[in-house]
């Protein structure tokens, strides 16, 4: 396990980064007790080990006029590796898919899709899903409003695991 590798600042390092990517090296140095020098030296570390694979901004999708959020489960035909493969790059070219997530299961796919109105994203669903070749069925989920939607994951619940395990 990679966290294992990890000590305990470039930990705190990762989860003081995902909370506020925005602070300025300085202040996380502070938050986190180390000097600024080192504490870059860690981050670009972080970043080459591809442990930070950016730093993005939470834009309010409703708030831009993006005010239809559903969720596509979709069945394909074949789950042969290329299919898969092709499936997938097609995903990456369609702006309103926004998150795409190969499952087990019933469902091969689950995609997060975004759209201004139902209109835009039927329009998404009839002209260019369902056309793909090797999709066999498309479930949907509107969304009516979202409980939590925390980025990254649970440094609070990995201190503790690593915690047991020394």
């Amino acid at each position: 396990m990679v966290a294992t590798r990890l000590d305990p600042i470039d930990r705190k390092i990762l989860s003081e980064l995902q909370t506020d990517g925005r602070m300025t090296n300085v202040e996380l140095a502070r938050r986190v007790g180390i000097s600024a020098p080192p504490c870059l030296r860690r981050v670009r570390t972080l970043e080459e080990a591809g442990l930070i694979g950016g730093y993005h901004a939470d834009v309010n999708a409703r708030e831009l006029g993006f005010e239809v959020q559903v969720f596509a489960m979709v069945g394909l035909d074949s789950q042969a590796q290329s299919e898969l493969s092709a499936f997938e790059e097609r995903c990456r070219n369609w702006p309103l898919v926004r998150e795409c997530h190969m499952l087990n299961g019933e469902v091969d796919f689950i995609l997060k899709c975004v759209a201004p109105d139902l209109s835009s994203f039927q329009n998404f669903l009839t002209g260019e899903l369902l056309t793909t070749p090797n999709v066999a069925s498309v479930k949907t989920s509107l969304v009516i409003r979202v409980a939590k939607d925390e980025p990254g994951v649970p440094f609070d619940v990995l201190e503790e695991r690593l915690s047991r395990t020394a």
